[in-house]
């Protein structure tokens, strides 16, 4: 939010985003809500969908005369560690172009070319599979809450995140190597209305029409440093962080920001401070969300081959509903730098 401020690119989102500094937990068929705005400084999250913020950076970007090209393929990274890398590419009406630049920016996710490009052993890579899947389900059915909720059951985690007045989005937990073809539309609503159930209340999900559904993997991975000679990798391609939380986007953001000021630095005094620093600034804080989102992982999931962590789980939430200062740690991670 902040980032987009300063770009003069959050209008249409301070304009049309919903705001939201409450979530709720629910467990064991009860439920408590943590206002972490209050607990930090008033800051709130803004209920606005990921491709709206894309289209905000492709307007601006286009606006200050950026040259955006899309559709092409075969994309390669020349001469990383000179002082005028390249990109080669096919373009969309199959021309063969190269681009010559001082720096690039590898803004491509974790299936692009930028990381595959830097040399065997020049990074240090660390991955880690979760081994939780979620089914995650669109559905044509306005928000039953005000607040996200993330309830814990025996039979799996569920969520109810918002979306839109007219659209909601929900998780489910799910085995791995599940398929959304697994499950029916009914089995579904019948998983959702039983892992939200609370006793003693008239609080009722809302059903809807069904027009997404597809499993997620929670999968962590971070790549130290995130640079290779000219070569800068920002948000997937340098790391991948579960949904848990919602970080994913706000560290790409981050990176891009991070580096931004770099560059403004190189051209405007000559220093490469802050291009030489860039990894260390981005990664600490990368660290420190991937911390956040496994501790968040291993509170609000049910581990159906050990009870024991189920309790585990069971417990957190159980403190986080009772501690003040719990919630103070929680809030100043959930909606904190």
């Amino acid at each position: 939010m902040t980032m987009l401020e300063s770009l003069g690119l959050a209008d249409r989102l301070l304009m049309e985003a919903d705001r939201h500094g409450t979530c709720e937990f629910r467990v064991s068929g009860q439920a408590f809500q943590v206002s972490y705005s209050d607990l930090y400084g008033g800051r709130e999250h803004y209920v606005y969908p990921q491709q709206e913020v894309v289209k905000d950076l492709i307007g601006g970007f286009l606006d200050r005369g950026g040259d955006i090209r899309f559709s092409v393929s075969d994309v390669e990274l020349r001469e990383l560690t000179s002082s005028r890398p390249s990109v080669a590419f096919t373009s969309a009406d199959g021309v063969r172009e190269t681009i010559t630049s001082d720096f690039v920016a590898g803004c491509d996710g974790f299936h692009g070319v930028s990381r595959p490009s830097i040399p065997v052993g020049a990074l240090s890579e660390f991955s880690h599979q979760h081994g939780i899947e979620w089914l995650a389900i669109l559905a044509e059915a306005p928000p039953s809450t005000k607040a996200i909720i993330y309830a814990l059951h025996e039979d799996g985690f569920a969520g109810h995140m918002l979306r839109s007045p007219s659209i909601s989005r929900f998780y489910l937990q799910v085995p791995v190597g599940t398929k959304a073809s697994d499950w029916s539309d009914e089995q579904v609503w019948e998983a959702l209305h039983k892992r939200f159930t609370l006793h003693d209340s008239s609080w009722a999900l809302t059903e809807g029409k069904i027009i997404e559904k597809r499993v997620l993997d929670m999968r962590s991975h971070v790549v130290e440093p995130m640079s290779y000679g000219r070569l800068y990798l920002l948000g997937d391609a340098a790391h991948i962080i579960t949904p848990v939380g919602a970080k994913g986007m706000n560290l790409a953001m981050n990176d891009a920001a991070t580096f931004g000021r770099a560059l403004i630095d190189f051209y405007a005094s000559g220093s490469e401070t802050g291009l030489k620093t860039y990894s260390e600034d981005c990664l600490r804080r990368v660290w420190r969300a991937q911390e956040f989102s496994q501790w968040m992982v291993n509170m609000i999931h049910t581990d159906v081959s050990s009870p024991f962590f189920g309790r585990l789980a069971q417990a957190r939430l159980e403190h986080l509903a009772e501690s003040p200062a719990y919630r103070a740690t929680f809030a100043e991670n959930y909606v904190g730098p």
